[in-house]
């Protein structure tokens, strides 16, 4: 089993900047690629943005986050980060974060509010 633990949710204004961060413990060998999810009241979860671990590094983005979001990882400690820059109202969700283990397994962590006020 692998547990997520995230961090870094909060208030803030719209432009203003936040950083989430999850580690992974637990069974951790064999997560290939980790990153980051949110869900908006009355929507469905969307990718906000996924990075792999094993290799060379490769990122997928939402066409939302590109360019005012970065995803990084740490892959020796099984720690992602998601630096959320010139944040928008819209931005507002319940941010999740995924590991995908042995390219077949997903797992989630419990989710940290992430609210920008106008």
């Amino acid at each position: 089993q692998v547990h997520l633990l995230e961090s870094g949710g909060g208030l803030v204004q719209a432009g203003e900047s936040l950083r989430l961060s999850c580690v992974a413990s637990g069974s951790i060998f064999g997560i290939n690629a980790m990153g980051w999810y949110r869900q908006a009241p009355g929507k469905q979860r969307e990718l906000v943005a996924t990075i792999t671990l094993l290799g060379r590094r490769s990122t997928n983005y939402a066409d939302s986050a590109k360019g005012r979001f970065i995803i990084s990882r740490d892959a020796a400690d099984k720690t992602v980060s998601l630096q959320m820059n010139s944040l928008k109202p819209e931005d507002t969700a319940v941010y999740y974060c995924y590991a995908r283990k042995d390219w077949m397994s997903d797992y989630w962590g419990q989710g940290t509010q992430v609210t920008v006020s106008s």
